[in-house]
């Protein structure tokens, strides 16, 4: 390594993800009041539970209240604690240990000034076509979600796309739409994803994959919303960069990752060597992803890899671009305390669920739905049935998990009403996926947001339009599947 590159690497020792103080304060005040309204429903709402089959699985017609029983307030105020003997922790703990790794793994990126390479470059490649960068990115992330179910992964992005996002002239706003919204928007507008188009479709006896001409059209529907919305605001923030919500919070980053000498940095040997591998290590995860998704793993492979896949190579990349021995390791675990705040806003997201699940609530919530929806129209009926996967959403995160509780209901349910088996697959995939970034329940997002230093609120101010749009899109597709009868010949 050279001496140059050598001090240039020594001098950058605030470099790596950090998460904003005020951000994380303002979600982790949200997610307490979160947690003590949980508490209270546990309290006031009558508690109850379905009968369930060996695989978990609601029995239908089965409800039956428990008026003997009350989760202890101890328990509720424990539950930080006692959440970690529950199923959610599994999650929960992945997620942690996820992010604390990709914590350690950007620190030396950005140390060895992989991220302002990978910054010059775009800015040279589409300095001058990057709306079609912009719109080529989401297109890809959507299409990757949208097919292998991917959303925990987003994390690893977000940083980037955020650089990529101040380096092009916008905000950390746009960054996020490019990645975080790109994403959990594919998760929703599902085409095979595992989740919530495989795992449902067999639990209520519907041909693998069928149904898949509505499910591109929703596809191309919700993509072209999203790219309709980044581009207005990226060329309104450009016109003027304060009318930004984030504007102050961005300037620290902005100089950070300033690209004023794009020939000097893409010049670097050393660093250009380091980023060709660690993109190298990136196109791994790719791949087993697509194994994941081809051996309908469930996300068993796709997770770990890529948290394995990023830390390796970014440990190996900072190797070869001159971070050698101690210097390397202390470099990864300072980028591991820069991200461990964010640890306790995760255990909080699983305490909630943990709460919910004690208090015997979720099956009260469930049945009341079921009695609801009884005797309604078709039309008021699945709107009816959404409505109530987007609240479900609030409290129980997992896709998979909902799938599994609400779907032997649901089912039969819907045959009662005159809909679809294949319309109630859409309900449930449309609810499920764009909810993972509106709820500070999400763990995924509340993370992702903290580490741009975008509060909750600031959030919410600046997304409530786009979920506005994107839950009338909904509406129609809804609409439409009735009219039609969407799927009526796709039973097994």
């Amino acid at each position: 390594m050279s001496e140059g590159n050598t001090e240039a690497v020594e001098k950058q020792d605030g470099a790596g993800l950090k998460l904003n103080k005020k951000t994380m304060i303002s979600i982790f005040l949200v997610l307490i009041a979160v947690f003590i309204f949980a508490g209270f429903m546990t309290q006031l709402l009558p508690r109850g539970e379905f009968q369930r089959t060996e695989s978990g699985q609601i029995i239908n017609g089965t409800y039956t209240e428990n008026l003997d029983y009350k989760i202890p307030i101890w328990k509720v105020l424990l539950s930080p604690v006692l959440c970690f003997g529950s199923e959610q922790a599994v999650t929960g703990i992945a997620i942690i240990l996820f992010i604390v790794l990709i914590g350690g793994a950007f620190l030396i990126l950005d140390k060895c000034g992989i991220m302002k390479y990978i910054m010059a470059f775009l800015v040279e490649k589409f300095g001058k076509r990057k709306y079609l960068l912009l719109s080529a990115m989401v297109f890809v992330l959507m299409g990757m979600s949208s097919i292998t179910g991917i959303l925990e992964e987003s994390i690893t992005l977000v940083p980037l796309a955020v650089a990529i996002s101040l380096a092009l002239g916008w905000d950390s706003l746009v960054g996020l739409g490019m990645s975080l919204i790109a994403i959990a928007w594919g998760f929703t507008a599902a085409t095979f994803n595992p989740y919530n188009i495989m795992t449902v479709q067999k639990l209520i006896g519907l041909k693998m994959f069928s149904g898949l001409w509505l499910r591109l059209i929703i596809f191309a529907g919700v993509y072209l919303l999203l790219i309709a919305f980044l581009i207005v605001y990226a060329k309104k923030i450009e016109k003027n960069p304060k009318k930004s919500l984030v504007y102050e919070s961005d300037k620290l980053i902005r100089e950070k990752f300033a690209v004023t000498e794009t020939e000097e940095v893409l010049s670097n040997p050393l660093t250009k060597k380091a980023t060709r591998a660690f993109v190298i290590f990136m196109l791994l995860d790719i791949i087993f992803v697509v194994i994941d998704f081809a051996l309908d793993l469930g996300g068993m492979l796709s997770l770990p890899s890529m948290a394995l896949l990023f830390t390796v190579g970014g440990l190996f990349s900072g190797y070869l671009a001159g971070l050698k021995g101690k210097n390397l390791f202390k470099s990864f675990f300072s980028g591991v305390k820069t991200i461990a705040p964010a640890i306790p806003l995760v255990i909080f997201v699983i305490s909630v669920a943990y709460i919910l699940d004690q208090g015997m609530i979720i099956d009260t919530i469930l049945n009341s739905v079921y009695t609801a929806i009884e005797g309604v129209g078709t039309y008021q009926a699945i709107f009816i049935l959404f409505i109530f996967v987007v609240v479900l959403e609030f409290f129980l995160g997992s896709s998979t998990a909902k799938a599994f509780l609400i779907m032997p209901i649901l089912a039969p349910l819907s045959d009662m009403v005159n809909i679809t088996r294949q319309s109630l697959v859409v309900t449930f995939s449309l609810a499920d996926g764009f909810t993972n970034l509106l709820f500070p329940t999400s763990g995924v997002m509340i993370i992702a947001i903290g580490l741009v230093g975008v509060s909750y609120g600031k959030w919410l101010r600046w997304s409530w339009k786009l979920f506005l749009l994107n839950a009338l899109f909904c509406a129609l597709v809804l609409v439409l599947c009735v009219a039609i009868n969407y799927g009526v010949g796709d039973m097994i």
